[in-house]
């Protein structure tokens, strides 16, 4: 926001300039909130109190935007956590399991982030939808997952989604084939902001519609927006009345994440003045990983350091595997009581990450979006987990499908597991090419899927097409 005030100040004497951004933001605040009354006015019933809500949230977000001078962090006050703040997983599940786990299950429900569509790998539609294994969707192995464990414990751990105003509607069709599983499903949608034109920071919107020369003016704002739209959905509300007390979050096409009985345990066993409101896990960093957030302690809190936040000097010492292990996987376990107290309280902190996009006119556009870890340093006793890779295993692109449907992992229950038939434990690496970019394209390029229990490193660079029973050493 700074860069933005300077090219304004141009010629302002400088005991004024403090001054003057001050009444620039104002100015700029007073025009946004005109804008979206405009953009209220247009709208009518459930639309216009669903939008009121939103905006409330949006005004809170572009009014701290205005707010930032410069880096959101200093990086000389940057430490490594205490070592008793990331707990090694061996030494949590070293602990022995009670005889009965139900009582613990019952107080959890596992929230999936579903607002995100198939478009990066060429489905359209909510990604959640398309086919991962024998012809099972990322829905079908979560709700398979979560069946498992009601039947095997006499449970009824529900599910979750944290749909968009992109998959809510899709995903709300497909529901109805869960109507005979053991598996309650509840779904609540992320907030709709205004993208912002870039020159004049106002909403580019002309009214509330989402067609036409509205179609792509709207976003959903990350999903650190999951605690103010859980909490104004009156879903979390319901949950805790009904005796749930945490809940474990993660992102919908990590296959990997599925729910851990020790950490969980780990959770509800803590005494309670000491309950861990909120664990983090996270796991070794590679030279894959040099992108992804990692833990810091900063200002004496547990911290979630993006590198959208390092500035540019430190970046590639952001990136270093030696001084940053770790990374953040966005497998999450939460308690609900201490969300709707942040929530309550208007503390839940979390760093704007601004993302500038450009529209298909070619107009320069920038979404305001939080994250849902970098609200960690709100919680009381806060832990990171450092957890075995295998618990993070997302399906990002091509390559990443080609992995889980292959030999190297067994389905059982709707979880993937390492093949013990394969003798080193790590992932191969794979890097389709240009021509397998879309499922489609993929699926008419491999006759059957490779054996690939022996495979170390695959790069598919050209025009290719694989017969049935290749296998890749």
């Amino acid at each position: 926001m700074a860069r933005y005030f300077e090219g304004l100040s141009k010629g302002v004497p400088n005991g004024g300039m403090a001054q003057f951004q001050e009444v620039m933001r104002q100015q700029l605040e007073t025009s946004m909130h005109a804008e979206l009354e405009k953009l209220l006015d247009t709208a009518t019933g459930v639309d216009k109190e669903v939008s009121m809500k939103d905006f409330d949230g949006f005004k809170k977000l572009f009014h701290r935007f205005l707010q930032v001078k410069g880096p959101s962090v200093d990086w000389p006050k940057i430490h490594r956590p205490p070592e008793d703040s990331i707990q090694p997983y061996d030494k949590i599940a070293a602990r022995p399991l009670p005889d009965s786990l139900a009582d613990s299950l019952n107080k959890l429900v596992v929230v999936k982030l579903n607002g995100g569509l198939g478009t990066s790998m060429g489905c359209k539609g909510p990604k959640s939808l398309i086919s991962v294994r024998n012809e099972n969707t990322f829905l079908d192995l979560t709700v398979q997952q979560i069946e498992h464990l009601n039947k095997k414990y006499n449970t009824d751990v529900p599910l979750v989604l944290m749909n968009s105003f992109n998959t809510d509607e899709d995903t709300k069709k497909i529901l109805q084939k869960y109507t005979h599983h053991r598996v309650k499903i509840h779904t609540f949608n992320q907030s709709r902001y205004p993208r912002i034109n870039k020159e004049s920071l106002l909403p580019v919107a002309t009214d509330i519609g989402m067609t036409g020369e509205n179609a792509d003016v709207w976003y959903p704002p990350g999903h650190g927006d999951i605690y103010a739209s859980f909490y104004n959905s009156g879903l979390l509300d319901q949950l805790i009345t009904e005796g749930k007390e945490y809940i474990f979050v993660s992102n919908i096409d990590n296959l990997g994440a599925t729910v851990d009985l020790n950490i969980l345990h780990h959770l509800v066993s803590q005494p309670n003045g000491k309950r861990c409101e909120f664990i983090m896990e996270v796991t070794d960093k590679t030279r894959a990983d040099v992108k992804g957030g990692t833990l810091i302690q900063y200002d004496n809190k547990l911290r979630l350091l993006e590198i959208a936040q390092v500035p540019k000097a430190h970046v590639d010492e952001f990136k270093s595997v030696t001084k940053f292990k770790i990374f953040n996987t966005n497998n999450l376990w939460i308690s609900l009581g201490a969300i709707k107290r942040l929530q309550e309280q208007n503390a839940m902190d979390m760093e704007i990450i601004v993302n500038p996009k450009t529209l298909d006119g070619g107009q320069n556009v920038i979404q305001l979006e939080t994250a849902v870890g970098a609200a960690i340093k709100s919680f009381d006793n806060a832990l990171g987990i450092n957890v075995p890779r295998s618990r993070f295993l997302p399906v990002k692109t091509v390559s990443d499908l080609l992995l889980v449907m292959s030999n190297l992992y067994s389905l059982e229950a709707g979880s993937l597991t390492m093949s013990q038939k394969r003798e080193f434990p790590t992932t191969p690496h794979v890097k389709l090419g240009s021509s397998f970019t879309k499922v489609q394209e993929y699926q008419t390029r491999f006759e059957s899927i490779p054996d690939m229990l022996e495979l170390d490193h695959l790069t598919v660079s050209g025009d290719v097409t694989f017969g049935k029973q290749v296998s890749l050493k």
